[in-house]
């Protein structure tokens, strides 16, 4: 594929999707990518597969009244962008957060349909959510609103046709009232609807977990490739929600000293290390901010207001908090300071200035399609286990966990090796997932 054409097909996108800065970046960074497959497969250009995968089968946007406990009536925006089902149904999450729109959603979405095929696990790509913001509202009102919200959206879903999870702002509570009101129009036990579910009633185990231990243990499998493994490394963790929460647990689990966490107000350097049971506490129960943790955790805990984790010296660095986080200055900063790897528990959380300059520095860098996939796998398995009426232990869905994250890995780097980038792990999960979802395309014909 010449430049040309790589310059006119990325051209059209932004065309189509005026005013979509982060889908726009998305799909300039797999369009990119796609190059060398394109030469060597130019039934794919011919079809006509990079044009159709960029562009939605299906953009759905919604008003959502509800009624605040104070009796006034509130309106958000829903959304769900049901974006590739060539190799199963949709799946990806919801996200209530202020900052959803369009081009947010659909970023995520695109992303999805390749994290999503390099799973192996027969899922397509999408994702959801609100311009609803949870903080702060009152369990009542989370329910009205998640209710609202599901009415609208439970004709689009199905266990064979669309199926949501969590992301930010969307968690087991929230989870529990789309459920319920979903049986309460369909008046179907559907448990294989949603995941992210509570244990006791159709969830899986390990699933929280997932997107957190996933991003460590794509971490571990690059720093095997060259020879080291994560035992008295030290990490830097960004953010402090599930994501977070659970790659510091999985690091501390496996050698490393994880040392930093943040939020929106700034970020934490503890010097003796995480103590994920304390931050647990301060977010997950009392919903606190990381300023809290520090002053509760004693002399060992600095908390930098408005600052950055990643100015603190570190070897592997695992951006678990939101997108776009991990500037070219950081990136600086995190080689000048000797970094190794990096990791995205979150979603395209570095900057294409950033990952350049980590890639031409040799830092082994995780994109999240890949590196992040744990969740969404996890999600699938939950689904499998909703269809035999069969729960899995910790363990089982750990082990299942491993093996899937492991799998991941290995096609990302003998795909880059094939296409004549090694070590290229941008390269291998784009054009792995693309091949995947492109061959299913081709085969079920012009749809």
């Amino acid at each position: 594929m010449s430049m040309q054409r790589e310059a006119a097909l990325y051209a059209e996108v932004v065309r189509r999707n005026p005013g979509e800065p982060e889908f726009h970046q998305a799909a300039h960074e797999v369009i990119h990518s796609l190059r060398p497959v394109l030469d060597a497969r130019p039934e794919l250009a011919e079809a006509r597969l990079v044009e159709r995968i960029c562009e939605p089968e299906r953009q759905l946007i919604f008003r959502v009244p509800w009624v605040d406990d104070s009796g006034v009536v509130r309106v958000n925006r829903g959304f769900r962008i049901e974006f590739n089902s060539a190799l199963g149904p949709y799946k990806g999450g919801l996200r209530f957060h202020p900052s959803v729109n369009l081009g947010i959603v659909k970023f995520l979405g695109f992303e999805q349909i390749f994290k999503n095929a390099l799973t192996g696990l027969g899922i397509g790509g999408g994702k959801g959510g609100s311009d609803f913001d949870p903080r702060g509202r009152s369990d009542a009102e989370v329910m009205r609103f998640c209710q609202s919200f599901m009415t609208e959206l439970y004709r689009h879903l199905g266990a064979q046709t669309d199926v949501p999870a969590g992301d930010i702002g969307v968690g087991t509570r929230e989870i529990g009232y789309l459920f319920g009101q979903y049986r309460r129009i369909t008046n179907r036990w559907e448990a294989g609807v949603l995941t992210g579910k509570g244990l006791g009633w159709g969830g899986s185990a390990g699933r929280p977990q997932a997107t957190g231990y996933g991003a460590v243990l794509f971490a571990a499998e690059m720093l095997r490739r060259r020879g080291e493994d994560l035992h008295g490394q030290q990490v830097l963790v960004s953010g402090s929600g599930n994501v977070a929460v659970h790659a510091a647990e999985k690091a501390i689990a496996l050698g490393a000293n994880v040392v930093t966490c943040s939020d929106s107000g700034g970020y934490v350097f503890d010097e003796k290390g995480l103590d994920v049971e304390l931050l647990r506490q301060v977010k997950e129960v009392e919903r606190g901010r990381v300023a809290d943790y520090a002053e509760r955790r004693g002399a060992s805990a600095h908390y930098v207001p408005d600052g950055s984790v990643w100015d603190v010296p570190g070897e592997v660095a695992l951006p678990c908090a939101t997108q776009n986080e991990l500037t070219e200055a950081d990136a600086r900063n995190l080689v000048g300071n000797g970094v190794k790897a990096v990791s995205e528990g979150a979603n395209m959380p570095t900057t294409p200035e950033a990952m350049r300059l980590l890639r031409e520095a040799g830092v082994a860098f995780g994109p999240g399609k890949a590196a992040n996939a744990g969740g969404v796998a996890t999600s699938a398995l939950e689904m499998r286990q909703n269809a035999g009426r069969d729960p899995w232990s910790f363990e089982r869905v750990e082990r299942e966990l491993e093996a899937i994250m492991r799998g991941i890995h290995d096609e990302c780097a003998a795909t880059a090796e094939r296409y004549g980038a090694p070590d290229d792990y941008v390269l291998g999960a784009n054009v792995a997932g693309f091949e995947r979802v492109a061959d299913a395309m081709l085969a079920q014909g012009v749809i």
